[in-house]
């Protein structure tokens, strides 16, 4: 998924919290959702703990890569959870994360300071929606060795949650990892906000099949995930539940996949990932009616392929792109129906 920016260290480790005042010549947005900024000087909200069921979740990019540069205010109304991709992981301090606004997203679109960007978030969720920061990526990791780790992870990232108001994180880690340390710094980050973190995660297909790292992950931590979106593309075939292999880009695999997890997670925290438009992944596009079916099979066991479930889900967690960024580009053909069929 996407790809993950190298930071030269770790930033906004304070506790206040507090609006900076707009940057000169920060150009004003055009904004996708109409909200009002907060005052200059304003306290961030606490994060609310909670992602509401029928969720559409977006991938806002901090990178330029052939899509469409996006301040977060522009982000369409369709989405109600902005993910913001990538934190990522400081040299030489496994665990450690920092985060600022790619040099090159900025030139892209003429000016965008950290206090807009930050403005922006604040916005966002006085409007109701979830914004997250997540760590990983295709080309990105964080390391977590040691109990070392652990802490450095629990201490800078509850730093960037409070510096930039964030609600919590998504964990999409796509290459090696310690599962029991990872849930360790999860657990260890979710104390500092007594429990009102929200955690998400983006698996890729094969670590949630039985035994798989998210698996492993997922059950570790019970009750402080939130929602999984796996990414159901880059993939290729997969087996279902019933032991059957099903194929990438088919309403079969999109709903035998998400049964997996039915076994072990409440419907409201299951999530379909894909693509918001063909350029955005290697393989595993497929047209929004296509969702809408895997989505009414699993709900309502209506327009289901070969694979029908063994009873009705719902709700479910809703769907996941990659990326707004993608969507946009594409005139929202992928957000305006899934958005309309999850009553968005």
């Amino acid at each position: 998924m996407g790809r993950a920016i190298a930071l030269a260290g770790v930033c906004g480790l304070g506790l206040a919290g507090i609006w900076p005042a707009a940057a000169a010549g920060d150009a004003p947005a055009t904004p996708g959702k109409s909200h009002a900024a907060p005052a200059v000087g304003a306290k961030p909200l606490p994060p609310r703990g909670r992602v509401p069921a029928h969720s559409l979740t977006g991938y806002w990019q901090n990178f330029v890569n052939g899509s469409s540069a996006l301040r977060l205010s522009q982000v369409p109304d369709a989405y109600n959870v902005v993910t913001v991709a990538f934190a990522d992981a400081v040299a030489g301090q496994p665990g450690a994360v920092g985060f600022q606004l790619d040099s090159g997203l900025r030139a892209a679109l003429g000016s965008y300071s950290t206090a807009r960007f930050t403005r922006d978030i604040a916005a966002a969720r006085r409007d109701g929606d979830v914004v997250l920061l997540s760590i990983g990526g295709e080309k990105g990791n964080v390391e977590f060795p040691d109990a070392a780790a652990v802490n450095r992870f629990a201490t800078t990232m509850s730093g960037l949650i409070r510096k930039y108001g964030f609600d919590g994180i998504d964990i999409d880690l796509e290459h090696s990892m310690d599962v029991a340390n990872v849930a360790a710094a999860t657990k260890a980050l979710a104390r500092r906000f007594h429990g009102r973190l929200v955690v998400t995660m983006a698996p890729q297909t094969l670590d949630v099949q039985a035994g798989g790292r998210y698996e492993q992950l997922i059950k570790k931590l019970g009750h402080t995930v939130d929602l999984v979106n796996t990414q159901d593309y880059n993939s290729g075939s997969m087996l279902g539940p019933d032991g059957k292999i099903y194929q990438q880009g088919t309403v079969d695999f999109l709903t035998a996949l998400a049964a997996i997890q039915l076994k072990y997670l409440p419907a409201r925290k299951v999530g379909l990932g894909l693509p918001a438009a063909p350029p955005a992944a290697g393989s595993g596009y497929v047209a929004p009616g296509v969702v809408i079916d895997a989505l009414n099979c699993l709900e309502m066991g209506r327009n289901c392929g070969s694979y029908r479930p063994s009873r009705k889900y719902r709700p479910l967690g809703g769907v996941m792109t990659w990326s707004v960024n993608w969507d946009v580009w594409g005139d929202q053909a992928f957000s305006a129906p899934i958005a309309a069929r999850l009553g968005r």
